[in-house]
C-alpha cells in the first residue's frame, strides 16, 4: 500500500482508520473522503477531500489524480438507519460499492478492502459459532446489501483479478465516535450515560446475545486482513469475532466501575434485527489464514472505553 483512498472517512470506523493509516504510512500518502465536514483528527492525518461515491466520475478523477493503488471503502448506510430509509440504503451501498469495484478495474486499483457484516445473517443461520458458509438470508435491507457486495467482491477477484477483501465485523464498540444509526450502537450509548451519570433507555432486551468487537481490534483485524500476503488467503470474505455479550453483561461490567449506573429495557423495532442475527461467530479461518486474535476481552474494553470518555468529557467540561 503506497497511495490509500478511504470513503466514508469520517463514519465510525473509517475516522479511525484514517489515524492509524496516517501514522503507519504517513499523512501524504493517505487520502480521506466523504460528503461530511471531517473532524480536526482527520485532517491531522491525512489529505481530506469531498468525494460523494455516488459520482463515479468524482470517484474516478480523484483515484487519478491521487494516483490510489488501494481503496478502503467504508461508505455505507448502516442496519438501523436503512430500515428507515432502505431504497436510500439500496442505493449508496450497492452503486457505491460498483462504482469503486469499477473504478478500481478501470483504473488499475491493486486492491479494495471494505468490510461486511454479521448482518448477512438471517435468522435460519446458526445462533452459536455461526460458519462462514451458511445460509445467508439478511432481514435488512442493510443485510441484503452486504450479501450482494460480498458477491460483487468475489466476483471482481474471479472475473477481473482485483485484489479484494473483506471480513464481516461483529458489533463495534468504540469510544471516539458517536454512534451511527447502527443496531448495536446501545452498547456505546451505554457507555456515554454512564460515565454522564445518566440513565440509559436500552432498546434490546437485557439478554439478547450478540457477537461484539472493540474498536483498536476492528481496526487491527482490517489492516492485518488488508497486509495479508494474497496466497495465504483461502476466502475474500472472513468472519471474525471477540466477544460474546448480553446488554445485561455490560451493564454489569460497567457496574464494576459505576456501581450506580441504571438501565431500563424498552426494546423497538431494532429488537426483531438483532433477534435474527447470530449470538456468536465461527472466525477460525482469519484466525489460520492470516493470524487474527482479538486482544481485547470485556473488562479490559470497559476499563478503556469508561478512562477515555472521562477524558473527552472533561475535556469539553474546561472548554466550556
Amino acid at each position: 500500500m503506497k497511495k490509500i483512498l478511504v470513503t466514508g472517512a469520517c463514519g465510525q470506523i473509517g475516522s479511525e482508520l484514517v489515524v492509524h493509516l496516517g501514522k503507519k504510512f504517513g499523512k501524504e500518502n493517505v487520502i480521506s473522503s466523504d460528503i461530511k465536514r471531517p473532524a480536526s483528527i482527520i485532517k491531522e492525518f491525512s489529505t481530506f477531500m469531498y468525494l460523494n461515491v455516488l459520482d463515479t466520475h468524482m470517484l474516478a478523477r480523484e483515484v487519478v489524480e491521487n494516483e490510489i493503488d488501494t481503496i478502503f471503502h467504508m461508505a455505507a448506510i448502516l442496519s438501523a438507519t436503512g430500515e428507515q430509509n432502505p431504497q436510500f440504503a439500496y442505493e449508496v451501498n450497492m452503486q457505491g460499492l460498483m462504482n469503486v469495484l469499477e473504478v478500481a478495474r478501470r483504473k488499475e486499483v491493486q486492491k479494495v478492502i471494505t468490510p461486511s457484516s454479521i448482518a448477512v445473517f438471517g435468522p435460519d443461520a446458526p445462533k452459536e459459532m455461526t460458519p462462514e458458509d451458511t445460509s445467508l438470508n439478511p432481514t435488512t435491507m442493510y443485510g441484503v446489501t452486504k450479501v450482494a457486495g460480498e458477491k460483487l467482491m468475489q466476483y471482481y477477484h474471479l472475473k477481473y483479478g482485483l485484489d479484494t477483501r473483506s471480513l464481516r465485523y461483529p458489533g463495534i464498540i468504540s469510544s471516539e465516535t458517536l454512534p451511527g444509526g447502527g443496531t448495536t450502537d446501545f452498547a456505546v450509548d451505554m457507555y456515554i450515560h454512564a460515565v454522564l451519570n445518566q440513565p440509559y433507555t436500552c432498546f434490546v432486551t437485557e439478554d439478547t446475545p450478540l457477537p461484539f468487537m472493540y474498536m483498536p481490534d476492528a481496526i487491527r483485524a482490517i489492516l492485518e486482513l488488508a497486509e495479508a500476503e494474497e496466497d495465504k488467503l483461502t476466502r475474500r470474505v472472513y468472519n471474525v469475532h471477540a466477544m460474546r455479550l448480553t446488554p445485561a453483561d455490560i451493564v454489569d461490567s460497567i457496574r464494576k466501575y459505576i456501581p450506580e449506573f441504571r438501565c431500563e429495557y424498552q426494546p423497538d423495532y431494532r429488537q426483531d434485527i438483532a433477534e435474527s442475527w447470530p449470538h456468536s461467530i465461527d472466525d477460525s479461518a482469519a484466525r489460520k489464514d492470516w493470524g487474527w486474535l482479538p486482544q481485547y476481552n470485556l473488562d479490559d474494553m470497559t476499563r478503556d472505553m469508561l478512562d477515555k470518555l472521562r477524558e473527552k468529557h472533561q475535556k469539553k467540561v474546561v472548554h466550556l
